[in-house]
């Protein structure tokens, strides 16, 4: 009896130890973005600077990473801006977050129509195109490479008044960061 059981191991530890893992296929939903607000942080003579508030819904049942974004941005049908930004923002699962990004606008380079309506703070028919790397947090599970392109309406409003906050020296400021619009 003990030959046998000494034969058989040997066996059954060579097929265990050969059989190929099984992969768990995992369908992983794509974000949806949407811009829901455009802000004047500052109007010159020529240029306005911008800080428009990007909303990413996460459909999926496990968080998302948002690693890298790059995007162009039209109002009105007009080209508006354009930008890249990394290791954006952590979605959680089943839910939603928000980040901001500023461009710039030249009023020179303009349609009459997108400047009309900015500065009459009206809302904007935008549409917000571009390429994102996607990560499920998620063990073992790859990053994936995605085009969006999503149209809407904006509101365009002036920002809030703020009240000047203390000044970190471990804190850089928004000059000194060194990311495109993010």
């Amino acid at each position: 009896m003990h030959k046998y059981i000494i034969f058989l191991l040997p066996v059954l530890l060579f097929t265990f130890c050969k059989s190929q893992p099984q992969e768990v296929s995992i369908e992983v939903l794509e974000p949806e973005f949407e811009i829901t607000s455009i802000i004047i942080l500052q109007a010159d003579l020529v240029n306005t600077q911008f800080e428009a508030a990007l909303k990413i819904e996460n459909p999926n049942d496990f968080a998302l990473e948002l690693s890298s974004l790059v995007y162009e941005l039209y109002g009105n049908g007009a080209f508006w801006a354009s930008g890249k930004g990394d290791n954006i923002l952590h979605v959680p699962a089943l839910s939603s977050c928000e980040t901001e990004f500023r461009f710039t606008m030249n009023f020179i380079n303009m349609s009459r129509k997108l400047l009309d309506d900015v500065i009459a703070m009206r809302n904007v028919n935008y549409r917000f195109k571009g390429e994102a790397e996607v990560q499920a947090d998620m063990p073992r599970a790859p990053s994936f490479h995605m085009i969006f392109e999503n149209t809407g309406f904006s509101e365009v409003k002036r920002k809030a008044d703020k009240k000047p906050q203390p000044s970190s020296a471990s804190r850089p400021s928004a000059a000194n960061r060194e990311m495109d619009n993010w």
